[in-house]
Parts: structure tokens; C-alpha cells; sequence
């Protein structure tokens, strides 16, 4: 396989994998479209070692040590594949930072070894590494590399990884993760008890009404990345965006109601979003 048939599988592994919102939609710019989804195939990758599968923790942490060795190697040149050789070829020609490849590495790790978060700043540092790294590497892939820029995509990309920890509080429970800050769960009286009876309490509503309020603060301090943005990828940003608003409106609408009805987008919500990103 060579290094383009290798990037168009990488786009079908990318089409092939549920995400809340087109990883690769006709709103990213043709012209990074491959590179998108070899970025993709990358962190999925990564992130199927560290959750699927009925691997032990030690086999997932040891797997991941030698993705991370091999990701090493391709950087300095020395790829084993032809996935390596795209991924070395996109991280070259669009000048991409391996820092952001790395914290990805580590947040993946994490998801192995930690479950909980102490407090909202403990919860914030691991976004700042599994979440705000994609937004980082869409903006290098379009050259766009200001300060500013970067901070706005980190408050959007934080905003959507705690938007998806509370669409899916069911199923990360299930799986022995809790996002919400443990202080928090303590301050609205809150245990994992209510967690496994799926018990949709005044209390857990009050959690879940505090913490949508201030992901939806995040998603408007970071509304000022659209400046930095021209062109389709700027309505690919307010259309994510959007979406990312509309989980949160479903899960008020639903009366905070997680463990029941899971909140997701449908095809007329995105297009309806999708017209909204337009105005």
C-alpha cells in the first residue's frame, strides 16, 4: 500500500467511526481533508488501545508505550507502515507541532490509570491534553498560529469534551469513570450510588445544571476564534459549535434525565444547525 492509498483508508476508518459530529464534513477545506483524517486514524487508534477490547491495564499501558516508540520513530523518519509514512508526511509538510501528538499519548494513559478528578482544575488539565490538541493541530493545518487563536480553540475544545462527558455520565459510569469533580459531587450531595440506580434526583439535576452552565460560559469566551477563521472552515467551527450547544439544550429538555435518554443529534438537527452557522 502506498502513502495515498494509505491516507484514503484512513478517510474510510474515519467515515466508519461514530463521532457526535462529522469528523470529516464538507465544511473541512478539501485541501486538509486527508490530513484531517490520518490525524484521526492516529488518536482513534490510540484510543481504541486505551478503552476497547478485553486487554488487562498492564497489555493497554504497554501497547500505548509502543505506539508512542513507533509515533517517535516516524517523526525522526523511520515509519513502519504506510500510516506512519502519511502521518509523517502531513506532521512535515503542514509544519505540525509533535507536542500535541504527545499529550494525546499521555491523556490516552490516563484514561487507563485514573477515574476520577479531585476537583474542576484537576478535570481542566486532563482536557488540556485529551481535548485541546485536536483544536491546536485544525488550526496548524490551516497555518493559523496565534496566541489568541489557540486560546479560544482550547476554551471550545474543553467545552465540548465536558459537553460529551455529560451526555455519556451512563456510560463512562459503566465503565468505572466518573467526570464530574469529585468536590462537586460532595457540594450537591451527590453519591455513586444514585450513579447505579439511575436515579434522576433534584440533586444530580442541580450538578448537571452547574456544570452545563459553565460549559456553555466556555463555548462563549471561546466564540472569538471565528476572527481568526475564513472560509469553510470557520462554518465547520460555528457548526460544531452549535452542536456542541444543542447536547447541552437536550439535556435540559430532557429534564438532566442522562441515564435514561441519552441526548444526541439527529439528521434535522444537523441541518438546522448547519443553516445556523451560516448567520
Amino acid at each position: 500500500m502506498d502513502i495515498e492509498s494509505a491516507y484514503t483508508e484512513a478517510m474510510e476508518f474515519t467515515k466508519n467511526h461514530y463521532e457526535n459530529f462529522p469528523v470529516i464534513s464538507f465544511l473541512i477545506p478539501k485541501r486538509i481533508r486527508k490530513d484531517v483524517a490520518i490525524i484521526y486514524w492516529f488518536a482513534r487508534t490510540a484510543d481504541d488501545i486505551a478503552d476497547e477490547g478485553a486487554r488487562t491495564r498492564e497489555d493497554r499501558v504497554n501497547m500505548l508505550n509502543e505506539f508512542e516508540e513507533r509515533f517517535t520513530d516516524l517523526i525522526n523518519g523511520n515509519y513502519s507502515n504506510p500510516f506512519e509514512l502519511a502521518l509523517f508526511n502531513t506532521i512535515e509538510n503542514k509544519n505540525l507541532s509533535a507536542e500535541h501528538f504527545y499529550n494525546l499519548l499521555k491523556a490516552f494513559r490516563q484514561d487507563i490509570t485514573k477515574n476520577k478528578f479531585s476537583d474542576f482544575p484537576d478535570l481542566l488539565a486532563y482536557c488540556n491534553i485529551s481535548a485541546n490538541p485536536v483544536g491546536r493541530l485544525m488550526l496548524e493545518l490551516s497555518n493559523i498560529r496565534e496566541s489568541d487563536a489557540f486560546a479560544c480553540s482550547d476554551k471550545i475544545c474543553t467545552a465540548l469534551q465536558l459537553t460529551n462527558f455529560w451526555q455519556d455520565a451512563a456510560i463512562d459510569f459503566k465503565k468505572g469513570r466518573i467526570y464530574f469533580p469529585q468536590d462537586e459531587l460532595e457540594r450537591f450531595n451527590v453519591t455513586e450510588k444514585i450513579f447505579e440506580l439511575n436515579e434522576n434526583n433534584l440533586n444530580l439535576k442541580a450538578l448537571l445544571k452547574h456544570n452545563i452552565d459553565r460549559t456553555r460560559r466556555l463555548f462563549s469566551e471561546g466564540q472569538r476564534l471565528t476572527e481568526f477563521l475564513t472560509g469553510r472552515l470557520k462554518y465547520e467551527i460555528k457548526w460544531t459549535v452549535l452542536g456542541g450547544q444543542e447536547i447541552l439544550r437536550k439535556i435540559e429538555a430532557g429534564n438532566y434525565n442522562v441515564f435514561q435518554n441519552r441526548p444526541v443529534l439527529n439528521k434535522k438537527d444537523f441541518l438546522i444547525l448547519l443553516l445556523k452557522s451560516f448567520f
